[in-house]
């Protein structure tokens, strides 16, 4: 497992919090040997830090705090509806790890949690036991990396790696014509070494996050590039492993479509589109009750203070300008692909 750089992380991660109960977790001492200089604090539960009240959550991602823990109660989720399920029947999510090294402006998770600090729940056992119950009833496809980008975390904890064999293991057990499992693992990293050294896997799809490079620079803060990023998708590709391109969430600027067909361009460019397994369009949604915070939490962001329309509960942009976005790129992408491997999130009507 490969270490990321100091520089990387700057001032973060100094300070280690990790719960009594899983202080001689196998995973807590290799996470724990990756930060020799860290001062590690023991705590009882994970909440006594990560949800006290009266914290900043702008100034604490500036240095993030690394909090280890066991997750407990409910391990697997039905997939929110503001989510795509790419058709899937039976779409869950999971999340072994909360928050994001990553810092976008418009996050939901700015919205839903109340720190800034990263927890990573060390229990992954745990949550696989919780997937092969539901396994033995049905097909599961089930997204690992929503509430943070294991991906970019890569080089601390080795999580997608250990999902990836997870996955491998289940399809091995369940054989042909058992219930098979799909896990997406969602990313704005440009993990390309990552590729290199795991194998392809039929049960795992890794999914890029696009957005226009001025949208990256505008909003996705620390975030690799678009050239970056496509650069670790096309290796994927050319490896054998099952890619998506996430145009999702699509972002208004000033500018949009020239933004967005710069940054089409610059895709056909570097990727073989017909290798893809498919591609995902969204404009911006978010629930109400995280848009207040998030809107409390940062006035001065454009993105987060933009006048979205509210509709039962999510905040989206105007119809208009929703139509106007994803319809646009929808018809640059058909040029490219059959309609088949295009999805489009689109709220149901009760």
């Amino acid at each position: 497992m490969k270490k990321l750089s100091e520089n990387y992380y700057n001032s973060a991660f100094s300070h280690i919090y990790v719960e009594k109960a899983v202080r001689e977790h196998p995973r807590t001492k290799q996470i724990l040997a990756g930060f020799p200089k860290a001062w590690v604090i023991e705590i009882d539960h994970y909440k006594d830090m990560f949800c006290r009240r009266g914290q900043d959550y702008g100034k604490q991602h500036q240095a993030q705090s690394l909090i280890l823990a066991a997750k407990q109660g409910k391990l697997l989720y039905e997939g929110a509806p503001v989510c795509q399920s790419f058709g899937n029947p039976y779409f869950y999510y999971t999340s072994c790890m909360m928050n994001c090294i990553y810092d976008c402006e418009y996050c939901y998770l700015k919205g839903m949690y109340p720190s800034g600090n990263l927890v990573v729940f060390v229990n992954l056992e745990d949550i696989f036991d919780e997937i092969e119950k539901v396994l033995r009833e049905h097909d599961v496809y089930v997204c690992v990396s929503y509430d943070t980008d294991l991906m970019a975390f890569e080089g601390v904890t080795g999580y997608t790696e250990a999902w990836v064999q997870f996955a491998e293991r289940c399809g091995r057990e369940n054989g042909v014509g058992k219930n098979n499992l799909t896990l997406e693992i969602r990313t704005k990293s440009a993990n390309y070494s990552f590729f290199q050294t795991v194998q392809p896997s039929s049960h795992v799809v890794y999914a890029f996050t696009l957005s226009p490079q001025e949208v990256i620079d505008a909003y996705e803060h620390h975030t690799p590039s678009l050239k970056q990023r496509l650069a670790a998708a096309a290796e994927a590709l050319s490896r054998g492993f099952l890619v998506r391109l996430c145009f999702d969430p699509m972002i208004y600027c000033v500018g949009w479509q020239q933004c967005y067909e710069r940054m089409l361009e610059q895709v056909a460019e570097q990727i073989d589109l017909k290798q893809l397994l498919d591609v995902s369009v969204g404009s911006f949604r978010v629930s109400q009750d995280y848009l207040k915070k998030m809107r409390k939490n940062a006035p001065d962001s454009a993105v987060v203070q933009f006048p979205y329309e509210n509709d039962k509960g999510v905040y989206h942009y105007p119809k208009e300008l929703t139509n106007q976005m994803e319809s646009y790129l929808l018809k640059r992408l058909k040029e490219y692909l059959p309609e088949e491997k295009i999805f489009l999130w689109e709220k149901e009507e009760n």
